[in-house]
């Protein structure tokens, strides 16, 4: 798998670290940086989620049927249509990688800071 960085990307990226940086000031500036280590969760929870659907559903036993009507649609795909999924799919790797990589450091800042000052106070 190969990542390619276009224009796309580094607007989304500007975009990530201006909305990033707003929220992070809002939590800070509400809870401290126990806030931005929340934020931190929030974001990895939510880019781990989309990384393991991959397109799919993820449902509970009891809408197993749900995954079933969902995997003999998928069977019943050309093969072009599954080439444009994969495609797809790839597309969204790097942003998930970004996505998972400020999630760690919104952690890594948010609770070690806190615990830092908490120790200190």
């Amino acid at each position: 798998m190969r990542l390619r960085i276009g224009m796309s990307h580094i607007a989304y990226l500007a975009l990530l670290v201006v909305s990033l940086g707003a929220t992070s000031y809002v939590a800070y500036s509400i809870v401290g940086f126990l806030g931005v280590g929340i934020l931190g969760l929030i974001v990895g929870l939510i880019a781990l989620t989309v990384e393991l659907e991959r397109g799919r559903p993820i449902v509970h036993g009891q809408a197993a049927s749900l995954y079933i009507q969902f995997m003999a649609a998928e069977e019943r795909m050309s093969s072009a249509e599954k080439a444009a999924r994969r495609a797809e799919i790839e597309s969204a790797a790097l942003p998930l990688l970004m996505a998972k990589i400020v999630s760690a450091g919104l952690i890594l800042i948010g609770f070690g800071l806190f615990f830092v000052f908490q120790r200190g106070a």
